[in-house]
């Protein structure tokens, strides 16, 4: 690697690892160069100010380097936007919620419409056997469905062996990649990978509050196969290893990065075992004596599909509208269909102030994601693999 080229990774990357000084979280994963580290580890925290100046310098610097080449010079810039637009927060500049997402992530995000969410009631209302208010019997429904604590684990290791079988078969997975779980509390996110390198990821499944079958499938298929830990550890083997891309070393909330990757694990389930995964994830509940309603689960995903998307209008209230908690509560009890308790949590998560924008990630991702792989497991393949923008997802 030329000496131009290494300094705009390195000053990349330390950007990225000064900004985690402030921010808990903000670098999700790294298992790049240990000098780097050790050096932002042992300085005192920058000033937010001096690293806005510092993302602008870099900004320029890949504006007129020649030495990238253009796919990287292009990753890195939206990258480093990402972490320009944190840093100006941090130092105390205000900035649109709106257009701290757009710059963040690169989508800008509109609100669903209501009218949308009341069609999704509709169809749901038809799904859902028994009479009363629609909220009471979806709530009673999905709650019947919990698994049972001393049950979880099992079901989790039967679920992640089938789907790292299946996605080995499809895509590959690089030799001596490995996943290890645990359960966790006192956590504002259900489920969480910790990407360790060395092809190996620890994911967290939080049990603050009953973990539903009808979730669970999805959860470990976003996290593990052919999710999260899939894409981490080909690209370690592929990006960093094969073709010493070290930016790929560091991942970092508030960029483009977060985005695709959330959008492509939120579709792998559908990718590695179809658009009506019911029946296979009936097959592994079943023999572990764990509730799960396959017929019927099948017809109510379809009708709540849109449901999700109120969490953004949600976040849009809160963050550019002034919503209190009082009033989030009340939206997601409504549009949404949640009891109180899950209602609380996805505000502890869209309040958190790591995780304050990140839902836009699954709700722009997903669709970003949906419509590039089209249901061609080969453009999937290209998401797990290459290093892949926003903007580079949208048809010409």
């Amino acid at each position: 690697m030329s000496e131009e080229r290494a300094d705009l990774v390195n000053r990349y990357i330390s950007l990225g690892l000064d900004l985690g000084r402030h921010v808990e979280g903000f670098v999700d994963a790294y298992y790049g160069p240990a000098d780097l580290q050790a050096r932002s580890a042992r300085k005192k925290p920058e000033d937010p100010a001096l690293l806005a100046e510092q993302a602008r310098g870099l900004l320029a610097d890949l504006a007129t380097n020649g030495d990238l080449d253009a796919g990287r010079r292009h990753w890195i810039t939206a990258q480093t936007r990402g972490m320009h637009t944190s840093a100006r927060r941090l130092a105390g500049e205000e900035v649109g919620y709106l257009d701290e997402i757009e710059s963040c992530y690169g989508v800008r995000p509109a609100p669903m419409p209501e009218d949308e969410l009341q069609a999704a009631h509709r169809l749901l209302d038809s799904t859902l056997p028994g009479g009363g208010p629609l909220a009471d019997r979806y709530t009673e429904w999905r709650e019947a469905q919990v698994v049972p604590r001393d049950r979880l684990g099992d079901a989790i290791h039967s679920l992640a062996e089938d789907f790292r079988e299946r996605t080995n078969r499809t895509f590959g997975l690089p030799p001596g990649e490995h996943v290890d779980f645990e359960l966790v509390t006192d956590q504002p996110w259900a489920g969480f990978n910790y990407y360790l390198g060395d092809l190996r990821s620890r994911v967290a499944v939080n049990t603050d509050l009953p973990v539903l079958s009808l979730t669970l499938g999805h959860m470990v298929a976003h996290e593990t196969y052919p999710g999260h830990h899939t894409e981490h550890s080909r690209k370690e083997a592929g990006l960093v290893r094969r073709h010493r891309q070290l930016e790929e070393t560091i991942f970092l909330v508030g960029t483009p990065q977060c985005l695709i990757a959330e959008g492509l694990a939120d579709l792998g389930l559908d990718v590695i075992v179809g658009e009506h995964p019911e029946p296979v994830l009936a097959d592994h509940f079943r023999p572990l004596g764990i509730p799960y309603d396959a017929e019927q689960a099948a017809a109510v995903r379809g009708a709540t599909n849109a449901l999700s998307a109120a969490r953004g209008n949600v976040a849009i209230g809160i963050h550019d509208q002034g919503w209190g908690p009082d009033r989030a509560s009340e939206y997601l009890e409504r549009w949404a269909l949640l009891p109180p308790t899950r209602a609380a949590k996805q505000i502890q998560f869209m309040t958190d102030q790591t995780w304050r924008a990140y839902v836009f990630c699954y709700i722009d991702g997903y669709r970003l994601c949906r419509a590039f792989v089209g249901g061609d497991p080969r453009r999937f393949e290209r998401l797990i693999s290459e290093q892949l923008t926003p903007s580079e997802l949208v048809p010409a």
